[in-house]
């Protein structure tokens, strides 16, 4: 099976630091920082359009300063501590591994953040593919993960996708594929609901409990 996972938030114990990163940075710019639940909401988008619909109203130029303020400080809070894993997501994904499955990511992040964070955690070789905002559309747009069925010439029904935000259920919903929820990251377990998730994960490591892996 072709396992597609988000990164912050379903993977990537991230959610303090983007939030973190995001306030300091319109505080950078002399602008009043937004609220940690506004932050949240925008979790899991493409940078752009995330700053675009924290600030609708700002300038294109204005929006440009703040993505890279955001990511200058997003960068120094990681290098001081990296984003630690969730609780059982490395041994699962070890496990998926071993047993055959496809393990591939598709991210809000950008490419050079998402290869810069594999190498400190060195993981460059160790999913099979993975797909980036800024090289294809965002969430929840579902072309990354077209992107990704093409790639291993399997159909929507034999790929998962694994993800803690709205945008994850729904560009999956798009394409009919099937969608796991995690109830710990950035969106609230009930705002993914209506998605028709197959499972809701309190933890990461129920998804060994998932049927479909032991087909």
């Amino acid at each position: 099976m072709l396992f597609i996972f988000d990164w912050d938030g379903t993977l990537s114990d991230s959610k303090a630091k983007i939030t973190k990163a995001m306030q300091i940075a319109a505080e950078d710019l002399g602008w009043v920082p937004l609220a940690d639940h506004v932050i949240h909401n925008i979790i899991g988008l493409g940078l752009p359009e995330a700053i675009h619909r924290l600030y609708p109203n700002v300038s294109v130029e204005e929006r440009q300063r703040l993505r890279e303020a955001y990511a200058m400080r997003f960068l120094m809070l990681d290098e001081a501590r990296p984003s630690d894993f969730f609780p059982g997501v490395a041994d699962t994904l070890q496990y998926l591994k071993a047993q055959g499955h496809m393990l591939t990511i598709a991210t809000g992040k950008s490419r050079r953040g998402l290869d810069r964070i594999f190498g400190v955690l060195g993981l460059g070789d160790f999913f099979h593919a993975t797909r980036c905002a800024d090289e294809t559309a965002s969430k929840p747009n579902p072309l990354m993960l077209q992107e990704l069925l093409s790639e291993f010439g399997v159909g929507p029904g034999d790929a998962v996708m694994i993800g803690d935000t709205e945008y994850d259920m729904e560009m999956a919903k798009n394409i009919a594929m099937p969608r796991i929820a995690v109830s710990y990251g950035a969106h609230h377990i009930e705002r993914l609901h209506p998605y028709e998730p197959v499972l809701c994960l309190d933890r990461f490591d129920e998804l060994l409990s998932w049927e479909w892996i032991h087909k």
